[in-house]
């Protein structure tokens, strides 16, 4: 790497580290005060509070890091042209395509630190966060009104309650046969997962049906087999946003296996594939404005047009995501159509530049 190109990353580098502090502080400062309200639900105190805020910071590095990327090269290549750095560079013969591949290279490096981030670090730092928070709480987490619903084969399942540590109470398994007919009804006052055995349930009042008939049988504790396990229910008790890689595919196979729609999670998943690579366009997008007339130019409106853009990327992220899921268009297209508009706009503006 040549003199210059250590020289840009370093400051382009540390310009967007120093970003992603500033949002993580403010991040976590309003997560905080968020908390308050909760403080003497239970055991909830502001250590607790303090220790929830902490966990989610790999989450919320993952949610900014592009934005920290957009707002860090703005404010760098403004810093360096406004000390005529570029310019001296441009002279000397360093072309944009040059200057391009450079702020890639840096680009790429946060995209993988923020893949490695949302697939290992994040999603059970989330897990951890919201288990801490319920269990000091002393709450318990539902689904819907009637509890948590899950369909396995031609049983659906019905929990009440799901505990912190994956624990159920209030379980009711409806098994039907293959003409659509209820054949039993099990319920169990709870249910906890030892493997590779599967659940076992206590407490258990099982509904034998027959033509016109029914038996009824009362056991201490049964053994249920179900593809139902505690890393479906972390994904259930979780955004699709913030689930990883693995936890998406094995979550849709399971649905694609009971003849459930998938288009939700292949979204997600196509999502969590592209999102990383969007520090690129971040880039991309940063440096037309090298080639402004700076000194005309405060970096102060630099940096909120790079907040307006990074607000605008996050939402048309969002809003094709659920327009995609809405009206089943391709997961693929629906996770990539934000960036590659993104990256259209960057390309117009870099040859617009490059025409005056």
């Amino acid at each position: 790497m040549k003199i210059y190109q250590r020289y840009i990353a370093r400051e382009v580098s540390a310009a967007i580290l120093l970003v992603l502090l500033a949002f993580l502080a403010l991040f976590a400062f309003f997560d905080m005060l968020g908390e308050v309200k909760n403080f003497g639900q239970g055991g909830y105190q502001i250590q607790h509070a303090f220790g929830y805020v902490m966990l989610r910071l790999p989450g919320r590095t993952y949610e900014l890091m592009p934005l920290a990327i957009l707002i860090g090269t703005l404010y760098a290549l403004s810093a360096l042209s406004r000390h005529s750095e570029i310019t001296v560079l441009r002279v000397s013969g360093l072309s944009t395509a040059a200057l391009l591949r450079g702020l890639f290279q840096i680009a790429g490096l946060f995209a993988l630190l923020t893949f490695l981030i949302g697939e290992y670090v994040a999603p059970p730092a989330e897990q951890a966060a919201n288990q801490l928070r319920l269990k000091e709480r002393g709450r318990t987490v539902r689904d819907l009104r009637s509890g948590l619903w899950v369909r396995d084969e031609r049983s659906f399942i019905n929990v009440r309650f799901v505990l912190p540590d994956m624990r159920l109470q209030g379980i009711r398994i409806f098994d039907f046969d293959e003409r659509a007919h209820l054949r039993s009804v099990t319920d169990a006052a709870a249910g906890e997962y030892v493997a590779p055995d599967g659940w076992r349930l206590t407490e258990v009042v099982k509904t034998i049906l027959h033509d016109g008939s029914a038996e009824v049988e009362k056991l201490p504790e049964m053994r249920w087999e179900s593809a139902l396990n505690p890393d479906i229910l972390a994904v259930l008790m979780v955004s699709p946003d913030r689930m990883s890689l693995r936890h998406l595919s094995a979550y849709t196979k399971h649905l694609s296996e009971n003849h459930q729609k998938t288009n939700r999670y292949d979204i997600a998943f196509w999502k969590k594939v592209i999102y990383p690579l969007a520090g690129l366009v971040m880039v991309a997008l940063a440096l037309p404005f090298a080639g402004g007339h700076y000194r005309a130019t405060g970096i102060s409106l630099k940096i909120f047009s790079g907040v307006m853009v990074g607000i605008l990327f996050h939402m048309l992220n969002g809003l094709f995501s659920n327009l995609g899921a809405i009206n089943s268009w391709s997961p693929l297209m629906s996770a990539a159509t934000p960036s590659a508009l993104f990256l259209l706009a960057a390309a117009t503006m870099i040859w617009w530049v490059e025409r005056r």
